[in-house]
């Protein structure tokens, strides 16, 4: 469980990688900067008090947000095991479900980028770690066990998310939509081609990923074993397929396949296996793999068709590969791979389990939509999001960092980049080839 904690948590640098290469080249170090800085922050707060309210009890609101009871961890250092029966050390699973919450506040950067105020930023992640994020994590895994009889409301209907597609990626994905819709679209979005600046930063981030990935899905059975198995080779399984769906999609549509396309089907198929890992069946996976990586790769094209600006596809993936896998649960569930679980329409269990699974996809696209819009539009009113027109068209780094990722000029505290012109490089370098000469 300890390497478990340490490879999820190595995923947000990784997703800092993913998004910096998708970014321009005047964004990139403010876009790894969202995510680093998320890890501080909630961090944080999740010993302070984000523990204590996801996993602990409240009187009478139990079944909707825990309470201070454990706040700041205090009596928890010297626990021997966690409440869930794990047999792990309290303070090992405090860690691991902290390096949860934390890629999830950081996913949803991806569809602001370039246009974020930083500090304004850092005010949302601590505020929507608290009011949205907590209280989700709440209703799914919470439980005080068998015996006391309480627990979170969507956890006693009896829904199903093994490691985190409503919790983390349905709730980043539409949590993004709503901060989009406040912030608005990038100037001259969608005129201006905006592509990535760099594919290899793209790949490593979508390889750092997936190897911290293992850690995310198979690290949920909290123990290694045959549940830690069959998620393991069920990760594996469905991001091949995943990755495949979306180059051949490509193919298709566009008459090539890129690389941008395959490590977002990369990211595709881990998401839509993570609410479902422990559930179905290794040809289970496989299938699921196929159909999130298909439907993904259409989704991401509706944001020019729907008009909102949603920057590094965090919609269009995470969203969207979300709902696929916590409902295909309903669909490709089976008790022969896991007791725990529940038996799908394939397995002869019904259209049951599937309700179940579009209840909690329901209310976790309800919630964090609205508690984000109206997060996101106070500090709007409050400090503002968005930074001036000069400083977005300057780009972000330089204005609000006073850096730049590539040293192609001179960057000065409170001034900005100044790039030299191409013929100005073209100048310096001729002289610098006479000198040496």
């Amino acid at each position: 469980m300890l390497v478990s904690t340490a490879l999820v948590l190595l995923m947000t640098p990784g997703l800092a990688f993913f998004y910096g290469g998708m970014s321009r080249a005047k964004s990139v170090l403010n876009m790894m900067m969202m995510s680093f800085v998320s890890i501080a922050v909630v961090g944080m707060a999740w010993v302070v008090y984000g523990y204590s309210l996801t996993f602990s009890a409240a009187g009478g609101l139990s079944s909707f947000i825990g309470g201070l009871g454990d706040w700041g961890l205090v009596g928890l250092e010297t626990a021997a095991t966690a409440d869930d029966g794990s047999g792990i050390p309290q303070l090992v699973f405090v860690a691991f479900q902290a390096t949860f919450a934390i890629i999830t506040v950081a996913l949803i950067s991806g569809a602001v980028a370039d246009r974020v105020k930083f500090g304004a930023w850092v005010v949302f992640a601590l505020v929507w770690v608290t009011l949205v994020y907590m209280p989700i994590a709440h209703w799914v895994w919470w439980s005080d066990g068998e015996e006391n009889g309480k627990a979170g409301w969507l956890f006693d209907l009896g829904a199903l998310d093994f490691a985190g597609g409503t919790v983390v990626h349905i709730n980043a994905g539409v949590a993004a939509l709503a901060l989009v819709l406040v912030v608005g679209k990038r100037k001259g979005w969608p005129r201006d081609p905006m592509r990535p600046h760099n594919l290899p930063f793209v790949l490593l981030g979508a390889g750092l990923l997936w190897f911290g990935w293992f850690g995310f899905n198979a690290g949920s059975a909290l123990s290694a074993g045959a549940t830690a198995a069959v998620a393991f080779i069920n990760t594996l399984v469905a991001t091949c397929a995943a990755a495949f769906a979306w180059i051949v999609v490509e193919k298709l549509r566009h008459g090539s396949s890129t690389t941008l396309g395959i490590a977002s089907g990369v990211v595709a198929g881990l998401v839509a296996i993570t609410p479902a890992c422990a559930f179905v069946t290794p040809l289970g996976a496989l299938a699921l793999g196929l159909v999130a990586g298909a439907v993904c790769a259409f989704a991401v094209s509706l944001k020019y068709k729907l008009g909102f600006d949603d920057s590094l596809d965090v919609v269009g993936v995470h969203m969207v590969g979300g709902i696929v896998g916590a409902l295909l649960i309903g669909v490709l569930g089976t008790t022969a791979v896991n007791d725990a679980g529940a038996d799908g329409l394939l397995a002869g269990g019904g259209i049951g389990l599937l309700g179940k699974q579009a209840a909690a996809v329901g209310a976790t696209l309800a919630y964090s939509f609205i508690v984000t819009f109206v997060i996101a539009k106070v500090l709007d009113l409050v400090m503002g999001l968005r930074v001036s027109e000069e400083d977005e068209v300057a780009g972000i780094d330089s204005t609000a960092h006073a850096e730049t990722a590539y040293d192609f000029g001179s960057v000065h505290a409170g001034v900005g980049a100044s790039l030299p012109a191409p013929a100005k490089v073209a100048e310096n370098t001729a002289k610098k080839v006479e000198a040496e000469a």
